[in-house]
C-alpha cells in the first residue's frame, strides 16, 4: 500500500493542529473539509495509489490524530454507532475522522447536544440523521431543531418508506417547529401518502387541518354537559365538536385506502387513543368489543350507565366509542402475522376489521351506515339520516 503524499500529510497535520470542529471528505472530488469557528477550510489530495486505499490511510492519519493513537476508525465503534452506545465524552472527536459510521455513532448518542448536532450535521447532512438528531429534546428545542425540521419537510416527497414517512411527521409535528407553511405542507402531501395524515391523528387529533363543522345535535348537548364531570360526556362532547369531525373524516378517508401495514398499525393505535377516555379495555375481537361495550353501557353505576340514564338516545354512540376505544394495533396482528400482502390485498384481508369500525365512525359523524359495516344494530334515528 502506497504512503501518503508529503504534502497531503503535511497540510492534515497543520489543519488537526487548529481549532478543527468536523471533518468532512469529498470522496468523489478527493477533497477534505474542515469546519472551524472561523469558517471552512478545504485540503486536495494527491493520491499515490487507488483512491479507496489512500482515502483509508487518510481516516487512519486523521483518526491518529484525533484520538492520540493510531489505527483508524476504533472496530468497537462499528459495532456500537448506530445503537447509541458511543462514549459521551468522546464524542467531539469522532467528528474528525472523516468517518461517516462515526458521525452517524454522534447523531445516535445519548450525550448528544445542539452543538454536537450542529457538526455532525455539517459534516454529513443526510436525513436519516437528522431524524436521529430530531429525538433529542435538547436538539429539538435549541437552534437546530428548525433546521433539521426544514429538510425534513423539504426532503419528505422523495421518501417511498411509508414507515419513515410516519416517522418523519411525527418527529416534526413533537419538535415544536411545525407551524403555519410547514404544517400545510405537511398536511397536503398526505393527499399523496395517507402516513402524513396518521402521524396528525396521533399527535394532534383536536387540530387536524382539515376543516369539518360539528355534528346537528353538538349545539344542543353541549348546552346541556357544558359543566359536567362525566368523562364519557366530555369525551361525546369532544367527538361531536368541528375538530372531533375532523378527527373522524380522517381516520375514514385513511381507512378506506389503507395499503401499508406499519401505517394500518397507527391508525388503530390512533383511534384506541382518540377514545381512550372512554374508558374500555383492549379486547381481541369485534365481537367481545360489543359485548364489553353493552355490558358497560348497561351498568347503571358506570360513568356510561349514569350518562345513559339522562340521555339514553345516545347509546349508540356510547357503544361506537367503546368499540373504537378497545380496538388498536393490536387486533390486526393475527392478520399481519399470516401475510405480506401490501397495497389493495392487504386492505381486503384487514377488512374483517377495518369494516366494522368504518360502521361505528359513520354512527358518531350522524350519517347512514355505510355498505362496509358488519355491525348490526338498529338503525339510525330518522332524524340524523
Amino acid at each position: 500500500m502506497s504512503e501518503l503524499a508529503p504534502e497531503d500529510a503535511l497540510r492534515l497535520n497543520v489543519l488537526m493542529a487548529g481549532e478543527i470542529q468536523a471533518i468532512r471528505i469529498d470522496e468523489s472530488a478527493m477533497v477534505v473539509h474542515g469546519l472551524s469557528p472561523r469558517g471552512e477550510a478545504a485540503i486536495r489530495l494527491h493520491p499515490t495509489g487507488r483512491q479507496d486505499q489512500y482515502l483509508r490511510q487518510v481516516r487512519e492519519l486523521l483518526a491518529g490524530l484525533a484520538t492520540g493513537s493510531p489505527g483508524g476508525y476504533p472496530v468497537h465503534l462499528r459495532r456500537w454507532t448506530r445503537m447509541g452506545q458511543a462514549r459521551d465524552e468522546g464524542l467531539e472527536k469522532l467528528l474528525l475522522f472523516g468517518e461517516p459510521e462515526a458521525v452517524i455513532s454522534v447523531a445516535c448518542s445519548a450525550g448528544l447536544t445542539d452543538e454536537l448536532a450542529r457538526r455532525a450535521w455539517w459534516a454529513m447532512p443526510d436525513a436519516a440523521n437528522a431524524r436521529r438528531m430530531l429525538e433529542r429534546g435538547c436538539v429539538a428545542e435549541g437552534g437546530m431543531g428548525k433546521v433539521l425540521v426544514d429538510y425534513l419537510v423539504e426532503f419528505l416527497p422523495f421518501e417511498n418508506e411509508p414507515g419513515i414517512i410516519l416517522d418523519t411527521v411525527r418527529l416534526v409535528l413533537k419538535s415544536g417547529h411545525a407551524a403555519g407553511e410547514v404544517r400545510s405542507r405537511l398536511w397536503r402531501m398526505g393527499q399523496r401518502d395517507l402516513a402524513c395524515h396518521v402521524g396528525f391523528l396521533e399527535l394532534q387529533p383536536d387540530d387536524i387541518p382539515a376543516r369539518e363543522a360539528p355534528r346537528a345535535d353538538w349545539g344542543e348537548l353541549n348546552a346541556s354537559l357544558a359543566d359536567s364531570a362525566n368523562p364519557v360526556a366530555a369525551q361525546l362532547l369532544r367527538t361531536l365538536s368541528a375538530p372531533g369531525q375532523a378527527f373522524l373524516a380522517t381516520v375514514e378517508a385513511v381507512a378506506r385506502h389503507l395499503a401499508d401495514r406499519d401505517v394500518a398499525v397507527a391508525l388503530l393505535d390512533a383511534i384506541s387513543g382518540y377514545f381512550a377516555p372512554a374508558g374500555a379495555a383492549f379486547c381481541d375481537s369485534t365481537e367481545s368489543a360489543i359485548g364489553q361495550a353493552e355490558r358497560l353501557c348497561s351498568d347503571p353505576g358506570s360513568p356510561h350507565g349514569k350518562f345513559l340514564q339522562e340521555f339514553p338516545r345516545y347509546r349508540d354512540e356510547l357503544v361506537a366509542m367503546l368499540i373504537l376505544a378497545s380496538t388498536g394495533g393490536r387486533s390486526i396482528f393475527p392478520i399481519l402475522s399470516r401475510t405480506t400482502a401490501s397495497g389493495t390485498l392487504l386492505r381486503q384481508k384487514l377488512d374483517p376489521v377495518l369494516a366494522p369500525l368504518l360502521g361505528q365512525v359513520a354512527v358518531l359523524r350522524g350519517v347512514p351506515y355505510s355498505a362496509e359495516s358488519r355491525v348490526r344494530r338498529r338503525p339510525l334515528r330518522g332524524s340524523r339520516s
